[in-house]
């Protein structure tokens, strides 16, 4: 299916990836192969892979350990029938974050959870990320679209100045631009208003969250430093003020 001016596939996938924060997870039970499905936290990777912050008491991640392929559901908890409202269905791999990987992914997970912060010195509790193989997107009668992950993953090539600039740039916007995060919000995209965070940006936007609300901020251009993300960010403003 082609996109079209009320439905591009790619983006409505990309903005379920980053803007759920619950998802049910189905793993296979060790030993017996018996589907096992478990409500998740989650968070999202710079390049929009889930996040999962769990115990190795679950037995969620006891299935995980013993056979790491799985799948995960989310909604975009719609009000009304949730049956209308779009849902993507993940499959691929959950694989523990390595060394390298923890201090980005704790960062991201404490942005979207942060009463999480009690669990994550807990020797039991680790990070996984679901590194997706295809995505069954489902989004209204004639809306059911197989995807791959180039199609709704963000490609973060050449990006590496970003990624190391964007924690000072989440805690400079959430210290010093409450004001710019919040006509993003309403002027932009359409929200109430709300003490609105910044919980994370990569080179194709910027993820939002007030309380248990989310938003993507999608950008026109792909960004690749901090330089670029601050001039975006300033002309997304300047775009958001002029529609007052």
């Amino acid at each position: 299916m082609q996109p079209t001016d009320d439905f591009d596939p790619s983006r409505l996938a990309r903005s379920l990836l980053r803007r759920s924060r619950q998802g049910a997870l189905a793993t296979l039970m060790a030993g017996t192969g018996d589907p096992y499905c478990s409500l998740v936290n989650l968070a999202s990777h710079p390049d929009g892979a889930p996040i999962l912050l769990i115990s190795r008491l679950a037995l969620h991640t006891k299935n995980i350990l013993a056979d790491n392929r799985v799948s995960l559901m989310l909604d975009e908890r719609a009000e009304g029938d949730p049956l209308e409202g779009a849902r993507i269905m993940l499959a691929g791999r959950a694989e523990e974050a390595k060394e390298a990987q923890l201090e980005l992914v704790r960062r991201r997970y404490l942005g979207a959870h942060p009463s999480a912060e009690a669990f994550v010195e807990f020797n039991d509790f680790s990070f996984f990320v679901i590194r997706p193989s295809s995505a069954h997107l489902v989004a209204g009668f004639g809306r059911i679209v197989d995807l791959k992950p180039a199609q709704f993953l963000t490609d973060l090539g050449g990006a590496d100045v970003l990624l190391e600039a964007e924690a000072g740039a989440v805690a400079h916007m959430n210290e010093d631009h409450r004001e710019a995060m919040n006509l993003y919000a309403t002027r932009l995209l359409g929200a109430q208003g709300a003490d609105w965070l910044c919980t994370g940006c990569d080179p194709d936007g910027m993820d939002m969250q007030a309380g248990r609300n989310t938003l993507r901020l999608d950008f026109p251009e792909r960004v690749t430093s901090g330089t670029e993300l601050r001039k975006m960010l300033v002309r997304l403003a300047g775009e958001a003020r002029a529609k007052g």
